[in-house]
């Protein structure tokens, strides 16, 4: 069985839906094969996502890619500073 991801919207809509399916009086588990995912998965996505918005879920996930991208560039940066250092060192 192939693997699905979602997008953030996606994952909020979900979690919308299945919190209606909660508050109908359907269990957890209920409300999970309604939406298509595992329990465990449901309490991750409402840990991370629980509260937000579409548009701020989507918001997130474009900070965190930045955020991954910035901590590359600042890894490489001290790489390099690293290297400089070492070469301007004398003794070998």
């Amino acid at each position: 069985m192939s693997r699905k991801r979602f997008k953030a919207e996606e994952i909020v809509n979900k979690l919308r839906e299945a919190d209606v399916a909660i508050a109908q009086g359907r269990t957890v588990a209920t409300a999970c094969k309604q939406i298509g995912v595992t329990e465990q998965t449901y309490y991750r996505w409402r840990k991370e996502y629980g509260g937000l918005k579409a548009d701020q879920a989507k918001r997130l996930k474009e900070l965190e890619r930045e955020n991954a991208r910035l901590k590359r560039l600042l890894a490489d940066a001290e790489l390099d500073k690293a290297i400089l250092r070492e070469a301007a060192n004398p003794n070998f």
